[in-house]
């Protein structure tokens, strides 16, 4: 680890020349995005193979067999296989706490607080633990580990060229891009990931880097041999418009299911926080749970890539989808849980699959879902996958690339559609950012709002102030501090406390000239701290509908450090949006 340590921080930049090419040329720039998602398709590839091997060494398949797609296992294999992995995970991870200091930064959060910045380092470490959990059969998917990687290694290439900080951004999507659209031999899908989930923003400047990044990823899979079986489905009519309703009610309840799901992992994670016992024996008991549960449905274990095609080819019984889909639910639950690693994008099309055939069997007598199961469940992929990934577009068109069927494009778009606005207005997260949320952070999306952090109070205010003590008369500081001299006066105690703010024009209007200033002092309560950034200052001037307010070191203290001024406040916040805006579309952009 200490030779990984010395590595990650060894500062190594590619020649002047190459980099001046990429500064300087969008046409360098997207050879340099093209190289990422070739290498983010070797990733997949790799990723792929691996976890594939893992599960025919652990679960004896044979022929190159999916794991989901079994009709039955043996008890004793899955508890020992999961219980184990859950054992490897848990030590794991307990060896990592101890030896590294932070969590690893993902693409989405790379993006919207560190300006791109990935470790390399950091990120392998996730891959290994989603490949140990995904290889013992754990229900989660290798999605996160592609992207992660990939955009790790765009992040890595962008610092050794010095690219600019938006272009540094754009390269960790390019990587995601490559991975998204390798994975899922859909290239549309894998640049729309990139724009709605990882750069936040469609922009001309990205367009170019982005689709090459994720076609040149998914000729690399192609080069290798491909790494699904084509899932086949019979030709469905187009959506009518009496189909509409059917549609509608069928998307709704699945987005609702979807935000069942994901407040469902929450719940699980607190249960197990609450089991006694060390942190690392919590995998354990999950992987055990998870393997009874397996030994009863199969389809159950790892992302479900065979069982889903199962599910659209006809191959399940309508009756078992919906008992398919609480289990599949569970195990994914208890599986990020119980501190597996991985995440639900997959999954999220699987269960969706399911939901959709299942409550369109319920739906279909009264003319409320399409009487096709296949329609049904295409649209509950549509659905399901929309509310826990958060990317319309890149649902959409990953299931038109996937079916191959433009036909189906109204209702996949009516679904996505409508399970966007039942999860932003019942819930208001996707999957990625109510983790976000848990953990105390804002992060609604992954424009960039570093620049605006790094911000802060301390870097914008003076701390030159004009103060008094309270107990000055009126008469004394009319006499120091004359019309035109200033616009406000600070008093502080002879221990520094701040005691308030008065109006310099307020104390000249005063005809008591015996009487304390302290009696005129106004926003007493009203105060910023150091830390605080920009936006938080911002809300904080609205709020007490202030022109100018001091800073303390803290709120127990109250030491006066300093003021700052809401004019000042907005001017500069507004100017670090308006960059942000022309960096977004590529005004900034030096072309040649």
């Amino acid at each position: 680890m200490n030779l990984l340590t010395g590595w990650s921080r060894r500062k190594s930049y590619a020649p002047l020349a190459l980099r001046l090419v990429v500064r300087r040329s969008e046409i360098g720039l997207t050879l340099l995005a093209a190289l990422i998602g070739a290498l983010g398709g070797v990733g997949v590839v790799i990723i792929t193979r691996l976890t594939l091997l893992a599960h025919s060494v652990f679960y004896n398949l044979d022929n190159g067999g999916r794991l989901s797609g079994l009709k039955s296992l043996p008890l004793w294999r899955c508890l020992v296989v999961l219980g184990l992995g859950g054992l490897v995970i848990g030590v794991f991870g307990l060896w990592i706490t101890q030896v590294m200091k932070r969590n690893a930064v993902d693409p989405i959060e790379a993006n919207a607080l560190h300006g791109g910045k990935m470790s390399v380092r950091d990120s392998l470490i996730v891959v290994i633990q989603t490949l140990i959990s995904n290889g013992v059969g754990a229900s989660i998917g290798l999605e996160a580990g592609f992207t992660q990687i990939a955009s790790a290694i765009g992040s890595r290439i962008g610092q050794a060229f010095r690219v600019r900080r938006q272009d540094l951004r754009m390269l960790v999507g390019a990587g995601a891009a490559g991975a998204i659209g390798s994975a899922f031999d859909a290239p549309i899908a894998g640049a729309f990931y990139a724009f709605e989930l990882v750069i936040g923003t469609y922009s001309i400047s990205s367009l170019c880097p982005i689709a090459v990044a994720s076609i040149t990823g998914l000729g690399v899979t192609r080069l290798f041999g491909g790494l699904h079986n084509e899932v086949k489905i019979p030709l469905l009519s187009s959506m009518k418009w009496h189909d509409s309703l059917g549609v509608a009610c069928l998307s709704i309840i699945c987005a609702l299911m979807a935000i069942v799901i994901m407040y469902g992992v929450t719940q699980s994670e607190g249960l197990f926080r609450r089991i006694p016992g060390p942190a690392w024996s919590k995998p354990l008991w999950g992987g055990l749970i998870v393997g009874l549960i397996a030994a009863g449905s199969p389809s159950v274990l790892s992302s479900g890539h065979e069982a889903m095609r199962l599910v659209l080819e006809g191959r399940y019984l309508t009756s078992l989808s919906l008992l398919l889909l609480v289990a599949k639910a569970v195990s994914s639950s208890i599986s990020i849980g119980s501190g597996f690693r991985g995440g639900l994008f997959f999954a999220s099309l699987y269960l969706g699959s399911l939901a959709g055939v299942g409550f369109g069997a319920i739906l279909a007598p009264y003319d409320l879902a399409p009487v096709n199961e296949t329609m049904c469940a295409l649209i509950g992929m549509s659905a399901m996958a929309v509310a826990v990934i958060g990317a319309p577009m890149t649902i959409i068109c990953m299931i038109l690339e996937m079916t191959g069927q433009v036909s189906i494009g109204g209702a996949v778009i009516l679904a996505a559609v409508l399970s966007l606005l039942t999860t932003r207005r019942l819930f208001g997260y996707n999957f990625a950012t109510w983790r976000f949320h848990l953990r105390g952070e804002s992060i609604r999306s992954p424009i960039d709002i570093g620049c605006i952090r790094s911000l802060t109070v301390q870097s914008l205010m003076r701390d030159h102030i004009r103060s008094l003590h309270p107990s000055v008369t009126v008469l004394q500081a009319q006499a120091l501090y004359p019309l035109g001299s200033g616009h406000r006066i600070i008093l502080i105690d002879e221990e520094g406390r701040y005691g308030g703010m008065v109006s310099i024009v307020d104390l000249h209007s005063c005809h008591d000239e015996e009487k304390m200033i302290g009696a005129l002092a106004a926003w007493k309560n009203a105060m910023l701290t150091p830390q605080m950034n920009i936006k938080e200052a911002a809300k904080l001037f609205m709020k007490f509908e202030a022109d100018a307010l001091v800073v303390v070191e803290d709120y127990i203290s109250c030491i006066a450090v300093g003021q700052l001024t809401e004019s000042y406040t907005l001017r500069r916040y507004a100017a670090e949006l308006d960059r942000s805006r022309r960096e977004l579309a590529g005004e900034d952009r030096l072309s040649v």
